[in-house]
């Protein structure tokens, strides 16, 4: 009877003991799986880059870490080129809750942005009265496509190259991509605005 006992106390040890290895291997089994997740977009986020202003300074996009971003490609001879007032506008309503405006002109379309970085300022300040920052002209398509809307293009959703000019994305404090809206949406419209005010309260 005791051999029966002790033998039926052994053996619930094993299977105690076999559980809780079972156990802590799922746990650290699911713990690699999340971090492979959470490491697997890591090459989405944008504040790895760095970019050009119109003076020619470099600008580590890792700067504007806690802001909320709307970045946009432009040009000056477009049909969404009034796009530009409704940009202002909503750069004028959040810019004092963390919210940055970052333009950058693109040739790529139809040849619209034919003119130089002071040409393309002068524009800006002058026809829409902008303030927010231009950056240095880029390509956004092809081969020699921009890095950082090579990051943008691949990684959002729906992905895919820009269709035309003023096509916008919304970055989250974190430096994610938050939404992409095509040229049509305009800059003021409920869609962004909407998403814009949702990221800054986070």
């Amino acid at each position: 009877m005791l051999k029966f006992i002790f033998a039926l106390f052994v053996l619930l040890n094993f299977n105690l003991y076999a559980g809780c290895s079972d156990s802590t291997e799922i746990k650290n089994i699911n713990s690699k799986t999340e971090n492979t997740k959470l490491n697997s977009n890591s090459n989405a986020n944008i504040e790895n880059i760095t970019v050009t202003d119109m003076d020619g300074k470099t600008v580590k996009l890792s700067d504007y870490r806690g802001k909320v971003l709307l970045i946009v490609n432009v040009a000056s001879q477009c049909g969404f080129t009034p796009q530009y007032e409704g940009l202002e506008a909503i750069y004028g309503k959040y810019k004092n809750r963390g919210f940055e405006i970052l333009a950058f002109p693109s040739n790529d379309f139809g040849g619209q942005e034919p003119g130089s970085n002071e040409e393309i300022r002068t524009f800006c300040e002058t026809k829409y009265n902008v303030t927010f920052p231009l950056f240095q002209k880029i390509p956004v398509l092809g081969e020699n496509k921009n890095a950082l809307y090579k990051v943008l293009t691949e990684n959002s959703d729906p992905s895919g190259d820009i269709g035309w000019n003023f096509e916008k994305f919304i970055i989250d404090k974190n430096g994610n991509i938050a939404g992409r809206f095509k040229s049509k949406v305009k800059p003021e419209s409920e869609e962004i605005t909407g998403l814009i005010e949702r990221e800054l309260e986070k």
